[in-house]
């Protein structure tokens, strides 16, 4: 290989190692921002799910929510349980419900009641996808839409970034596609770590 080529793969590669390590460190919630205090905020909230293209059960509708909490920044400890359905257990309804308590932090600064316990927070990036998280498939649409419009408010996030659209009665042509930032708690040091 003559000099010119070595020198446009070595360039390559260096590019290549550059682009790696900027996704890296723009994924890492450690450095997403300057920690700062945030206090506990509870909520609770009966969510009621309409949609043409998807019919959930109402367990099956408390399992998709609880982890779209999880993933937008609500605490791990997280409820979401089976409202009042007329199907019964694990049968599609037409009208489900669940029944959502959550906790989610909010900066010290801007928090209401700042007599709670505080705990460090800091801003991170979520994107909610199809398979991101991977329970998620394009038939959450229309739940994720709701989820967006209904919840999304109640916790503390940023530079929402919308780009979902939901064509009723069909998954073809629907796009989940939802960025933020969110405020959640600095994630526990493990006990190895140097």
């Amino acid at each position: 290989m003559n000099s010119l080529g070595k020198l446009v793969v070595s360039g390559v590669a260096l590019l290549c190692g550059v682009s790696s390590w900027s996704i890296s460190f723009a994924d890492d919630p450690s450095i997403a921002s300057t920690p700062e205090p945030g206090v506990w905020q509870k909520h609770e909230y009966t969510f009621r799910f309409l949609g043409f293209t998807t019919t959930y059960s109402c367990d099956g509708l408390a399992d998709q929510l609880r982890v779209l909490l999880i993933a937008a920044g609500a605490r791990a400890d997280s409820q979401s349980r089976a409202g009042a359905c007329a199907s019964g257990y694990g049968r599609p309804d037409k009208l489900p419900q669940a029944y959502l308590t959550f906790y989610t932090l909010v900066p010290a600064s801007a928090a209401k009641i700042a007599d709670g316990q505080q705990v460090m927070g800091t801003w991170r990036p979520v994107t909610i996808a199809t398979r991101s998280p991977r329970e998620l498939t394009l038939g959450d649409c229309e739940l994720i839409e709701q989820f967006r419009t209904l919840v999304l408010p109640m916790l503390t996030v940023r530079n929402i970034d919308d780009h979902m659209t939901c064509v009723p009665h069909q998954e073809s042509g629907s796009v989940i596609n939802l960025r933020f930032e969110t405020f959640a708690q600095l994630p526990a040091k493990r006990a190895d770590a140097h």
